[in-house]
């Protein structure tokens, strides 16, 4: 039986041919193959196939490690089907069970341990085997190549290490202990020779450039501290300089504490600039979480858990209390309330909550941060998948997290019950709404003109109302030309001005009742104007029809007099029964007075004694 042994280097896939077909077998094998001409007599080389590009190499070699046969190397095994009786050396069993079920191959595979003093020799004396391979140009490769399938094996990217974040989220919290010190420190020092600047300079950085440009206070006066304060705080340093209670200081004194004050300077510039980097550094790894809790609590989360891919496989829980440990280990062991929220707190979503409303909205964030962060580990762009996908905008990477802040930002006003932000496709990136133009002018409704209801005929046509004086008039016209011997023209105005007291609505009720019986007597169409409470109606005739005098009887006369007479005597009862009524109050009122006098004095009469 053929031996064959399939070989890769970093330049490509070398299939080797045994010269003795019992070669493994032999027991003195790994002595003869210890040099180049022992490998060179023992094997010779069949075929060779080179790789195209450095990339295809780590595509074959990332192949070859999980046990694959990829396209090309199925091409060079096609060469095998013409042999008869053929076994192939195989390092990795995993590729060799692979090339077993490839169809129309009739090979067996060879790949235990007597393979392994050949595949040794073979590596050592590859340049002496394979033709045209400088050493020089193979350690190269190998040396390329393998740093390439690590950082494939690792999903390593230089964009897309977490390390980096932990480390300088943990070197600006340091820094910031260091500046604190620094500057009360420096505050204390030089507040012996100026203390009043303390008080009217608050930061750190400015109090510090001061010191290193004035120096003495006596310099003060002569310096120009534009670029540093605004005029109005200038103005009081100078002012507080020249009447300052500190003491002198010598030269050397003034050298070291500017010396510190440069180191507050350099701490705090360097301080920017790390806080600059971190922000960029979490929006190209994690920017979706950046979105939604901001770029230092997501820092702080990453760093506590251990990297980005860690964070992404916690639950929501987990992140909503990730930093609170100790106080949810104590609430378990004394069965009190856990804690609602640890290092997400810090949130500018769950600040702008208030206390009874910053549980619901951290149980909400951390939802909503889980999800980001599982895109931002898992995604084809992200640290996962990196080389799987195209790569997105930043707008794109980011969507996941921008549009559930938003949402949580809705949320959070709904629970604090405040009006909601116009959403749409004319709200602007602030949540106002656009400028809205109005293409046509809005025309005016004559026809909404009117007076309020309880406007009288008198402000229709134009005359005002007065409340004061009443005047019933009657007019009788002329009645139609149907009757001509009925010339005559009967004009009657009746004048009532009321008292103070006939403001009553039974006092109106008669009124109108009496000019009813006016109207009765008249001969034709009886028309009446009357005012009540100040509004103006119309009372009609009788029976809403014209009467001719000549055809009115003598009994419908009497019927008359009677129905009148019968009305004067209900208004006179009507009127007894108010005046009994007024009377009966005045007299009860008099009464209640003269019982609250007559306490009254029993009062005074028992305070006496």
């Amino acid at each position: 039986m053929t031996l064959f042994i399939l070989t890769e280097t970093p330049a490509g896939y070398a299939l080797l041919k045994a010269k003795d077909k019992k070669l493994l077998k032999r027991d003195d094998l790994a002595s003869e193959a210890a040099t180049a001409e022992g490998v060179c007599s023992l094997l010779k080389l069949k075929q060779f196939k080179k790789f195209e590009s450095a990339s295809s190499a780590l595509e074959e070699a990332a192949a070859l490690t999980e046990g694959k046969v990829t396209p090309m190397l199925a091409n060079l095994l096609k060469d095998l089907k013409e042999e008869k009786k053929v076994s192939l050396a195989v390092a990795d069993p995993k590729l060799g069970n692979a090339i077993t079920k490839m169809p129309g191959l009739e090979i067996s595979p060879v790949s235990d341990s007597s393979t392994a003093d050949l595949f040794r020799s073979i590596r050592e004396h590859m340049t002496s085997l394979i033709p045209g391979l400088l050493p020089d140009e193979i350690n190269t490769m190998s040396l390329g190549l393998s740093h390439s399938l690590s950082r494939h094996k690792l999903k390593f990217s230089p964009d897309k290490v977490d390390t980096m974040i932990i480390q300088a989220i943990a070197l600006l919290d340091d820094l910031d202990k260091e500046l604190n010190t620094y500057a009360m420190r420096v505050k204390e020092w030089y507040g012996w020779h100026f203390p009043e600047m303390a008080r009217i300079i608050n930061d750190n950085l400015a109090y510090s450039r001061v010191i290193l440009s004035v120096g003495m206070r006596s310099n003060c006066s002569n310096t120009d501290l534009t670029d540093i304060l605004p005029e109005e705080i200038e103005g009081a340093v100078k002012a507080a300089a020249e009447v300052s209670m500190g003491t002198e200081i010598t030269e050397e004194d003034l050298d070291n504490i500017q010396a510190l004050a440069e180191q507050v300077v350099g701490f705090t510039e360097y301080r920017q600039q790390l806080a600059s980097y971190l922000s960029a550094r979490m929006q190209a790894i994690a920017p979706n979480l950046t979105a939604l809790v901001g770029d230092l609590v997501g820092a702080r989360l990453i760093a506590h858990s251990g990297s980005l891919l860690n964070l992404a496989k916690s639950p929501a829980s987990t992140v909503q209390i990730l930093g609170a440990e100790k106080a949810l280990f104590r609430a378990l062991k004394t069965k009190h309330d856990t804690p609602k929220y640890g290092l997400i707190y810090h949130a500018s979503l769950i600040g702008q909550a208030t206390g009874k409303n910053k549980g619901k909205i951290a149980r909400m964030l951390a939802t909503k941060a889980t999800l980001g962060l599982r895109v931002d580990a898992l995604s084809d762009w992200g640290a996962a998948g990196e080389g799987k996908g195209q790569e997105p905008t930043e707008e794109e990477k980011a969507s996941v997290g921008v549009q559930g802040r938003a949402l949580l930002e809705r949320r959070l006003r709904a629970l604090e019950g405040k009006p909601l932000r116009p959403t749409g496709v004319s709200i602007g990136p602030q949540g106002q709404p656009a400028k809205f133009d109005i293409k046509e002018a809005r025309k005016y409704n004559a026809d909404a003109d009117g007076l309020e209801p309880d406007a009288g005929p008198d402000l229709l046509n134009g005359e005002p109302s007065n409340s004061k004086k009443r005047k019933l008039v009657e007019e009788v016209d002329e009645s139609a030309a149907s009757k001509p011997s009925s010339s005559k023209v009967a004009k009657q105005k009746i004048v009532a001005e009321p008292d103070s007291s006939s403001s009553d609505e039974d006092d109106d009720a008669d009124d109108i009742e009496e000019l009813e019986d006016a109207a009765n007597e008249g001969d034709g169409k009886l028309i009446a104007k009357t005012k009540v409470n100040g509004t103006a109606e119309r009372v009609p005739a009788t029976n809403g029809e014209l009467r001719d005098p000549e055809l009115s009887t003598s009994s419908d006369k009497k019927k008359k007099k009677l129905e009148k007479e019968q009305k004067k005597a209900l208004r006179a009862a009507k009127k007894a029964e108010k005046k009994a009524k007024k009377l009966d109050k005045e007299s009860s009122s008099k009464k209640r007075k003269a019982d609250d006098g007559e306490e009254r004095k029993e009062k005074k009469k028992k305070v006496k004694t």
